[in-house]
């Protein structure tokens, strides 16, 4: 097993150094914990299985390095994904609790790239990282995934990932697909830093998966085979 990095809060007054770094860790909770999804962002194309065609950064690299990473808050299901046909990762900093991610060492192009992406914004601009690198949040509209969370910094660098406006509690939960866990569970397992059980168990529990799907049903995911099938919604999975 590898090991579990925890972002440290930047010290009182702390103002990063350049203001805008040319790296950083892009913290992702969700299907790009997945090197092979990750590298549709980065590069263009189609996933397998996606309705979705990515753009791709400017930049094509790999990212330099990723590693497992654990951040304060709650991991959660909600809204509808046109993608994956139930319910999205959503990260809630606020909320008390431990969230596993996979963290990106990538230039800031690229975060800039795959977070336009994500909003729905062609990319080719590099944002302004000056308020969220200053302040922990920033708020680039009103969608899903258009609000900047910076939890802290990992050896110098910040850590940078994005989420909803809301919180947990303002949006009701929904169930996610079983291809959506097996991504997720994919680049929790490739992070290094938790077993198979382990990963079974967190995804089960989080609001959306929890009373639908179990730890075994989660663990049968990560079996290689043919797709399982989804629980019915409302129902738990047996």
């Amino acid at each position: 097993m590898s090991t579990v990095h925890r972002p440290t809060p930047p010290p009182p007054g702390h103002r990063p150094e350049p203001l805008t770094p040319e790296r950083v860790w892009y913290a992702s909770y969700g299907s790009n914990m997945d090197a092979a999804r990750l590298h549709h962002y980065i590069a263009g194309g189609r996933p397998p299985g996606s309705a979705r065609t990515y753009p791709g950064c400017r930049d094509h690299g790999a990212p330099a390095r990723s590693v497992s990473v654990e951040l304060s808050g709650v991991l959660y299901f909600a809204t509808e994904s046109s993608v994956w046909t139930g319910g999205r990762a959503f990260y809630d900093p606020d909320a008390g609790g431990r969230v596993w991610a996979r963290a990106h060492l990538i230039t800031t192009g690229q975060f800039s790239d795959i977070a336009a992406q994500e909003m729905y914004r062609p990319p080719g601009t590099d944002l302004d990282l000056g308020p969220v690198l200053a302040t922990g949040r920033q708020r680039l509209g009103p969608g899903r995934y258009e609000t900047l969370v910076c939890p802290g910094l990992l050896a110098g660098l910040p850590v940078l990932t994005f989420t909803a406006p809301w919180h947990i509690g303002d949006v009701e939960p929904v169930v996610p697909s079983g291809a959506y866990l097996r991504h997720l569970a994919s680049g929790l397992l490739a992070a290094g830093g938790w077993d198979a059980a382990a990963v079974a168990r967190y995804l089960s529990r989080a609001p959306g998966a929890a009373g639908a799907w179990t730890p075994e049903g989660v663990a049968r995911l990560m079996d290689p085979g043919p797709d399982r099938a989804d629980p019915p919604r409302g129902a738990p999975e047996r």
